[in-house]
Parts: C-alpha cells; structure tokens; sequence
C-alpha cells in the first residue's frame, strides 16, 4: 500500500478534513492536498509521521477490545432484567413515545434536517406545522414516525418485501421512486467507499438477507457486519442511512434488546466507524459505537 492510499484511508476512517491531517502532521494543506492527488511525493520523516498515524489508526489494542467484551456483557445482563423488550415498550406510553421522538429526531438531523427536537415533537405528538419550515421536513417526521409504528405494531421477518415496504412509508411523498430499489449509480456523500453497481442490487440484498437470518453467538457483531454491508451496497436512490437504522432496530429487538439511539451529535464517530469496517472490515469501533447507542436506548426503559 502506498502513502497515497494511506492517507485516504486515514481521512476517510478518522473523519478528520485534509487541513485537520495537515495539522496532525504538522505540515501545510497545500502539501497534503498534494500528496493526496499525486503532485509530489513525501519526504522520509514526512512518511514515517504517516505510518504511525495509520497503523495507531487501525491497531487495536487489547484494552479496547477488552472494554468491548465488558459493555457486551453489561447488555446482555441488562437483557435478562426483560422477559419481552418490546411488550415492555409497547406497554408503557412514555417509553414508547420517548422511543418514536428520539429515534425520529436523531437519525433525521443525522441525514440533515434543520428540525430541533421540541419542532419534532411538535410536528409528531401535535400535529403542528411549522410554516418557517420545509414540508419535506414535516413528511421525514411523520413518515418515519409511521415507519416505527409498523414496526412496533407488528415484528416482522426481515426480507426485501419488508424492506420495500419500509422505505416506501419512509419515502411517501418524498422520492417519486419510493419503496423501489435505486435504478441508477451513486455514491456516499462525502466517502470514498464505492457502492455496488445498481444491476447487482436485488442479487447482493438476496444475499444479505440470507446473513440477516442467519445465527451467529455474537449477535452484537453480527448487526454491526449487516449494517455495514447494507449502507455499502446501498440500495436507495435516497433513505439508505434511515433504513439501514431501522432494520438494526428490527434485529435489536429480535434479540430481546431496545433499539439503538443513535446520537445525532455522534454523527461524525458514527460515520467513520462505518467508513472502516467498509474499507479495512474492522468492526471493532462500529460495534462499540451500537454498544454505546443500544446502552442509551436501555437508558429509556429505564427512565433515566
């Protein structure tokens, strides 16, 4: 592997902005950009700083594994607290609510949207419109809102009909396409990971699904490897990152464990802890990131 490919990689895991690297490197911006594109090569001690970022990058010491093992376990105690998760959500209006707002809100301003959560509330338990706001902005409330509801209402086996019939709530009125498969390429704003050509979806989603169904003991692990291949194929034309929380959702609560609250300030970890198990599949970051978002969700349960 070549500096070049290095340095990508380094700005594609980490998050960081080639003027941020520059300055972890203690070097210009002009200098990185031109070492990113190729314009000219770095010295010695330039490439030496390189390496040890990237190796400190994606090495992983045992303490950080071992922190992993330990917030599974808390998870899985908090698990056997609970006969039936869901029944526990569904049978308490507060839980489920704080559920439907916190889980609408974050993983909308996660993908963009200017709401704040009282806005959120608002537009989702009131009914409210909000006129200084975009009525696209009102269908991702109450569409995802009606998208939660479904699922809540009635746990399903996960297969591309559920699928497709989730991203067609979500999408209502928003994407002419909507509840169908992505017809065209396209890529991840803002990452170099490349999605799967558009011909091979229904194939690769097939062969996915097939994963989703399978058993695996570790099956915090497991959701983090089929969340990752999800947003990786990326299957949409838009809601890809929506749905791909949902159906982690879904398989959370197959094994008796409460959705994930995802953080909206959290966004920049979240996406380059994706970025890597994407780009070198070490998921090890991508699965304590779900650990620390399912703990918050038990936080709910909890009424803490």
């Amino acid at each position: 592997m070549n500096t070049k490919d290095k340095l990508n990689i380094i700005l594609n895991i980490s998050g960081l902005t080639q003027v941020q690297l520059a300055q972890r490197l203690k070097t210009s911006y002009p200098t990185v950009n031109s070492w990113i594109n190729d314009r000219s090569k770095p010295r010695k001690k330039a490439i030496e700083k390189i390496d040890r970022f990237y190796f400190d990058l994606i090495n992983k010491e045992f303490t950080e594994e071992d922190r992993l093992s330990e917030k599974k376990s808390l998870i899985f105690i908090k698990s056997k607290n609970y006969k039936n998760i869901l029944k526990e959500i569904l049978n308490n209006s507060d839980i489920y609510e704080q559920f439907l707002l916190a889980l609408t809100y974050n993983t909308n301003k996660i993908e963009g949207s200017t709401l704040t959560m009282d806005e959120t509330k608002a537009i989702m338990f009131d009914n409210v419109g909000l006129s200084n706001k975009h009525i696209v902005e009102h269908l991702e409330v109450k569409n995802h809102e009606a998208a939660l509801r479904y699922i809540f209402s009635s746990i399903k086996k996960i297969d591309q009909n559920l699928i497709l019939k989730l991203h067609s709530i979500l999408m209502n009125g928003i994407l002419e396409n909507a509840g169908q498969y992505r017809k065209h390429p396209v890529r991840i704003l803002g990452s170099n990971v490349p999605t799967a050509n558009y011909l091979k979806i229904p194939e690769l989603m097939n062969s996915l699904i097939k994963k989703v169904n399978s058993s695996d003991k570790d099956k915090i692990a497991h959701i983090a490897k089929i969340h990752s291949q999800f947003e990786q194929i990326h299957p949409f034309s838009d809601g890809n990152g929506r749905i791909g929380r949902l159906l982690t959702m879904i398989m959370l609560l197959y094994n008796n464990l409460p959705p994930a609250i995802i953080k909206q300030e959290k966004k920049r970890f979240y996406n380059s802890s994706l970025r890597k198990s994407q780009l070198i599949e070490d998921y090890v970051d991508l699965e304590e990131f779900i650990c620390d978002s399912i703990i918050n969700g038990f936080k709910i349960i909890e009424r803490k």
